[in-house]
């Protein structure tokens, strides 16, 4: 038989927590989170925009085999993201207002390379312009409920998966990544 007082602490604790429970609250970006987050992207990116540039125009159509995406759409994928993730998780519209089908069919070199000069200034200006309040904010991102900083995570790490993918096309082609020269 249980002594009667340890039937009352149940009773007396769960009020107490209760009361002590607030609303979840959204995850503050981690200390100097927008400079580390830029650092990352400009870097990524530049790379990008280098090894487009590098790339000989001839070989924007090149693909290691059927069904694979070719250069020019790994690149223009990539550009697509910059504005996609903006667009869907974080409320910042495309200025562009591009079409994600056409966006992904650009071929050409001179086309390719300013599409992501123009999205690599898109993410900038997104970053800059959120506030911290902003980037702690809840979101959604492939289904899960985030804080937008987190979607500036995916972000660079998707441009940094296709980074890899376009280095081994483009050594595959001979073209040596001009950072590695």
């Amino acid at each position: 038989m249980r002594p009667r007082n340890a039937l009352l602490l149940p009773l007396l604790v769960l009020p107490l927590l209760l009361l002590t429970a607030g609303p979840a609250r959204a995850q503050a970006p981690p200390p100097g989170f927008r400079e580390e987050i830029l650092r990352q992207f400009n870097n990524s990116m530049q790379k990008f925009i280098e090894l487009a540039e590098a790339m000989p125009e001839d070989r924007y159509a090149w693909s290691p085999g059927e069904g694979v995406m070719p250069v020019a759409r790994v690149y223009a994928h990539v550009a697509r993201y910059n504005y996609f993730y903006p667009a869907t998780s974080l409320g910042v519209p495309d200025p562009d207002s591009l079409h994600a089908d056409a966006t992904e069919q650009t071929a050409a070199k001179t086309e390719v390379v300013a599409l992501l000069r123009r999205s690599r200034d898109h993410v900038r200006q997104t970053v800059m312009a959120m506030t911290d309040e902003q980037l702690a904010a809840p979101t959604r991102l492939y289904g899960r409920d985030v804080p937008q900083w987190a979607v500036l995570l995916q972000l660079v790490a998707h441009m940094n998966e296709h980074l890899g993918q376009s280095i081994a096309y483009a050594r595959m082609n001979g073209v040596v990544p001009p950072w590695s020269q």
